[in-house]
């Protein structure tokens, strides 16, 4: 098992590495001189020059690069250039709005996809199946931000229940904070419970049908003695890649949730960023994405060794 860990963290710092080289030349090689729109055409050139300079642009790319990871690793960032401040007060005031706001919409996902996919298996070609089918597919067929914009209209105007956008921050209680977040991660939850559901019941309807599962219903065993003691456990894997994907995805996918319920998340402010020609907040953001995406990916390499029973310990 150690011997695993240690391949997966080196792994995952290999990745990172890769992936740090990929964004900073996207970034260096897009069209366009930042000081140049950020000061107008008409500006001298003395101005101009000293501008690169305040900003680094003056130096050699392999120098910048450097910098930059050896802040990242650091914890400094930078400053941003839109915002006047260091771009980790920055993206933690973010962090503070979109990590919450995607533990809820996770939650919700697992609470309403486990007992619907276990229900459809359990059902299968019966009304409870047809029934979470047509849940499943109503949840891919409707947008997020329809389902947003319909669940504003229903929950936040017609019944005031909710807030309809918005958020009031931290510092006004826990319950408002969290009140703020309800419809937003309800949005995010349904198109993701619906293929969790699916996926589910597929591999649970797969595992039903092996041998052993039969030898377990030979020897007496209960249905749902069957269905929670052998088929669960060993149809979770495929589950487990999905829910590594969905969380990576409720992370740093939810940008036209935070637009339709103007949330000042992390999908906001990287898109603030690339318009404002930001780099500073737009390469650490999107850095951050991707680590926290990587990271997602170990950890369910782990579970995949910590589930299967065939998986090796060594």
């Amino acid at each position: 098992m150690t011997g695993f860990l240690v391949r997966r963290l080196g792994g995952l710092l290999l990745a990172l590495l890769a992936l740090s080289v990929l964004v900073f030349l996207t970034l260096e090689f897009l069209p366009g001189d930042v000081a140049q729109i950020l000061l107008g055409t008409e500006v001298r050139d003395d101005t101009l020059a000293a501008l690169r300079t305040a900003f680094g642009l003056d130096r050699p790319a392999w120098d910048r690069y450097l910098g930059w990871i050896a802040g990242f690793a650091t914890g400094d960032l930078g400053t941003s250039r839109t915002y006047g401040v260091p771009v980790a007060k920055l993206i933690a005031d973010r962090v503070a709005v979109s990590l919450p706001l995607a533990g809820m919409a996770f939650v919700i996902a697992v609470v309403l996809a486990f007992p619907l996919g276990l229900l459809a298996a359990s059902r299968r070609g019966r009304a409870g199946d047809y029934a979470v089918m047509g849940f499943s597919q109503l949840g891919l067929a409707l947008p997020n931000f329809w389902l947003g914009l319909l669940l504003i209209l229903s929950f936040a105007i017609a019944l005031p229940w909710a807030r309809a956008g918005g958020f009031p921050g931290w510092g006004n209680g826990v319950g408002a904070a969290l009140g703020a977040l309800v419809l937003p991660a309800v949005t995010l939850a349904l198109g993701e419970a619906a293929i969790l559901a699916r996926i589910l019941r597929a591999a649970l309807l797969e595992t039903l049908g092996e041998d052993y599962i039969r030898t377990a219903r030979a020897k007496g065993l209960s249905p749902r003695a069957v269905l929670f003691g052998h088929a669960l456990r060993n149809g979770m894997m495929p589950v487990l890649t999905i829910l590594g994907l969905q969380l990576g995805y409720l992370v740093a996918g939810a940008v036209v949730v935070e637009s339709v319920f103007t949330l000042p998340g992390l999908g906001q402010l990287l898109v603030q960023s690339i318009f404002q020609r930001d780099f500073a907040v737009t390469k650490s953001v999107v850095m951050l994405f991707a680590g926290f995406v990587v990271a997602i990916n170990a950890l369910v390499d782990i579970a995949y060794h910590l589930v299967d029973p065939r998986a090796g310990r060594g």
